[in-house]
C-alpha cells in the first residue's frame, strides 16, 4: 500500500449536523469524525440505498434508521471501499458493516462473484459469544435474500468447543456467509474444508481485542488466504497503535469513520457510573441489595477470575435470585445456554468473566457490576458498555478493593471520569441506599427463592432424589423380624439390622449371636449353642439338595452341604 500523500476530500453529509475531515500527510488514510445534535434525523437504511429485502427484514425486528456509525458507513462500505469505523460500544457496529456485507455479495452490480456454495464474505471475530451474536444478526437481516441454496442466503458460524463435523458437514452443503473465531477457521482452512479463495468482502470486528488476545499471527495467516481484490472492513471500539498498523497493512487507502469527536467520552453519557470501594467480604451482601434497586432490570456482573464468577454465581442463587454464569470453565454449550436464557428473560442476573464483555448485544441491560476492578480502561469501557445502549439509560458500579485502589485511579486519569479515591461503602451504608435506589427494608436475601427452568421445564430444586419415582408414592412399611419367612416376636429390626432384614429376609448376625432355631413342627424352642455363621448365599444346584433333611442339627446354615 502506497504512503504517498493524498490529498482529503470533503464528503458532503447532509444528514448530518456537523462533520469534520482530519488527513495526515504521512498516511494514506482519510479520517471522518462526526457529531451530531439533537435536532438531527437519522435517515433509514432504504434511503441510504440498501436493498428492499434487507430493509424489510430489519423493519420486523424493529430496526428502521441508522445509528451515526451506520449513516457515515454505508454510503463507503455500499460502494466497495475499505474503512475503519470506530464507535463507543452499543452504537451498532454490527449491522454498519452486516448490511452493506449483505447488499454486496447478493447484487450483481456490486463486483463480488456470483454466490455458488463457497463463501464470499468472511467476518472474524474474536470470541465465541460474539460469533454467535454476529451470526443472529446476520441471519435476520438476511432472512429475505437470494443465497446458493433454495432456502434463500446461508450464513453459518464457525468456532471452536463445537464439534468438526457438524461444520465440516455444513460447509460441504454449501455456505455464503462465514462468521468464526480465527483459531477454528485457520483449523478447517488448513484442511481444506473452508474455502477463502472467493472472498469479496472481510470484516474484522472488535479487532482490539483480537490483538489482546494473541491473534494476531493466526489472522495475519487468513489474510494471506484471502485474495488480494477485496473489500475490508475493520470495527473496534478503541484503536490503539496496532491496530492502526494493522490497518495500513492489509487494507487498501482506508476511510477512518468515527461517530463522535474525538474529544468524546469513550463512555456514554447515559451510563451513571457509581464508584465504591468496598471490603471483599462484603461484596456478595452489598451486591443482592444492589440487585433489588428500583426500576433493576436484567444485569451482568463481571469478575476477573472464573473461580470468582462461579462463586458469585453460586451465592446469589442460593440468595434466591435468577441467576446464570458465562466463564471459561462452562462447556460452550453450556456458554450459549446461560446467554440464551439471559436474552430470553427468563434469568435476569448474569455472571460473567471478560469473555462476555465484548460485543455482546443485550440491548435492555440495565445494571452492571463490576465485582472486581477491570485491569484497564479499555476492559472498563467495555464491560460498561453493556448498559446504556442503543439510546437506553443504565447505571454502572464498580466496586474497588483496598488493594485495587492505585489500579482504579489508573483507569479514572485515562478516561478522565473524576472520581479517583471511591467512597468507603458496606452494605449498611445510608448512601448506598440512596444513589441506586434500593428500598430500606432490603435484606441479602429475597423473600422468595427464585427457581429456574431448564429445558425439560422442570426446576432444579424440585429434582427427585437420584433413583425416586416420583409417580410413586413412597412405602411406610413396618419392618418385622423373620426367620425362614416366619415372623419372630421380640425387638424390631432397626439401622443395620433392618437394612439387611430388607435385602435378604433373615436376621443379622454380630459376631457371637444366639442361632435361631425350628423344629420340624415349626414351634420355637430354645437355643442351640452359639456358633459363627457364614453369610454366603449360594444358588442350590437343585431342589433336592435344598429340600434335604438336616437331621439332628438344629441351627439353620445358609450354606450348601452336599
Amino acid at each position: 500500500m502506497s504512503t504517498s500523500c493524498v490529498r482529503a476530500e470533503t464528503r458532503k453529509a447532509r444528514p448530518l449536523s456537523k462533520i469534520t475531515i482530519d488527513h495526515e500527510d504521512d498516511a494514506s488514510d482519510t479520517t471522518v469524525s462526526a457529531q451530531l445534535d439533537s435536532t438531527h434525523v437519522a435517515p433509514t437504511f432504504g434511503e441510504l440505498g440498501v436493498r428492499d429485502e434487507i430493509v424489510r427484514a430489519l423493519g420486523e425486528v424493529g430496526i428502521e434508521r441508522t445509528f451515526a456509525i451506520q449513516e457515515l458507513t454505508l454510503p463507503l462500505a455500499l460502494a466497495g471501499d475499505d474503512l475503519i469505523g470506530q464507535a463507543r460500544t452499543g452504537m451498532g457496529k454490527t449491522f454498519g458493516f452486516g448490511v452493506p456485507l449483505l447488499h454486496r455479495i447478493t447484487s450483481a452490480d456490486s463486483g463480488t462473484a456470483t454466490l455458488d456454495g463457497t463463501p464470499r464474505a468472511l467476518v472474524i471475530v474474536p470470541t465465541r459469544e460474539l460469533c454467535v451474536q454476529v451470526t443472529g444478526d446476520l441471519v435476520n437481516a438476511s432472512k429475505y435474500l437470494p443465497g446458493s441454496r433454495k432456502n434463500g442466503l446461508e450464513v453459518l458460524s464457525i468456532y471452536g468447543g463445537r464439534p468438526y463435523e457438524q461444520q465440516i458437514d455444513e460447509l460441504k452443503k454449501g455456505v455464503d456467509v462465514v462468521v468464526g473465531t480465527p483459531g477454528r477457521l485457520l483449523d478447517l482452512a488448513n484442511q481444506g474444508h473452508l474455502i477463502l479463495g472467493k472472498i469479496g468482502v472481510l470484516v474484522m470486528d472488535e479487532a482490539d481485542e483480537m490483538l489482546d488476545l494473541g491473534f494476531l499471527p493466526d489472522i495475519e495467516r487468513i489474510l494471506g488466504m484471502v485474495p488480494d481484490r477485496r473489500q475490508t472492513m475493520l470495527f473496534s471500539a478503541t484503536m490503539p497503535g496496532p491496530i492502526i498498523t494493522l490497518a495500513r497493512t492489509f487494507l487498501s487507502r482506508p476511510t477512518h469513520i468515527r461517530a463522535e469527536e474525538p474529544q468524546s467520552s469513550a463512555v456514554h453519557e447515559r451510563t451513571n457510573q457509581v464508584i465504591y470501594r468496598a471490603h471483599a467480604l462484603d461484596k456478595a451482601e452489598l451486591v443482592a441489595r444492589v440487585l433489588q434497586a428500583d426500576g433493576r432490570g436484567a444485569t451482568m456482573i463481571f469478575t476477573r477470575t472464573k473461580r470468582t464468577a462461579q462463586k458469585v454465581a453460586d451465592d446469589l442463587a442460593d440468595r434466591g435470585f435468577a441467576v446464570g454464569a458465562v466463564h471459561g470453565d462452562l462447556g460452550q454449550i453450556a456458554r450459549e445456554k446461560a446467554l440464551g436464557r439471559f436474552r430470553d428473560g427468563k434469568i435476569d442476573v448474569l455472571v460473567a468473566t471478560d469473555v462476555a464483555a465484548r460485543g455482546i448485544d443485550i440491548d435492555d441491560v440495565t445494571h452492571v457490576i463490576n465485582y472486581q476492578c477491570p485491569e484497564d480502561e479499555k476492559t472498563y469501557v467495555h464491560r460498561i458498555g453493556r448498559t446504556g445502549r442503543a439510546g437506553r439509560t443504565g447505571t454502572a458500579i464498580t466496586l474497588v478493593d483496598w488493594d485495587d485502589v492505585p489500579r482504579w485511579q489508573l483507569i479514572d486519569k485515562a478516561l478522565e471520569l473524576g472520581m479517583p479515591d471511591p467512597v468507603e461503602t458496606y452494605s449498611s451504608s445510608p448512601h448506598l441506599y440512596e444513589d441506586l435506589g434500593i428500598p430500606t427494608q432490603a435484606t441479602g436475601r429475597i423473600r422468595k427463592p427464585a427457581r429456574t427452568r431448564d429445558d425439560a421445564g422442570e426446576s432444579s430444586r424440585e429434582r427427585p432424589a437420584r433413583g425416586e419415582n416420583p409417580s410413586r408414592p413412597k412405602r411406610n412399611r413396618v419392618r418385622r423380624r423373620t426367620v425362614r419367612g416366619k415372623v419372630v416376636e421380640g425387638r424390631p429390626a432397626d439401622g443395620a439390622e433392618a437394612a439387611t432384614t430388607e435385602a435378604t429376609g433373615t436376621e443379622p448376625t454380630d459376631g457371637p449371636a444366639q442361632s435361631a432355631t425350628a423344629p420340624k413342627d415349626g414351634h420355637e424352642e430354645g437355643t442351640a449353642p452359639a456358633r459363627r455363621r457364614r453369610r454366603r448365599r449360594r444358588k442350590p444346584a437343585s431342589a433336592d439338595t435344598t429340600a434335604q433333611d438336616t437331621g439332628a442339627t438344629d441351627t439353620v446354615s445358609t450354606s450348601s452341604a452336599v
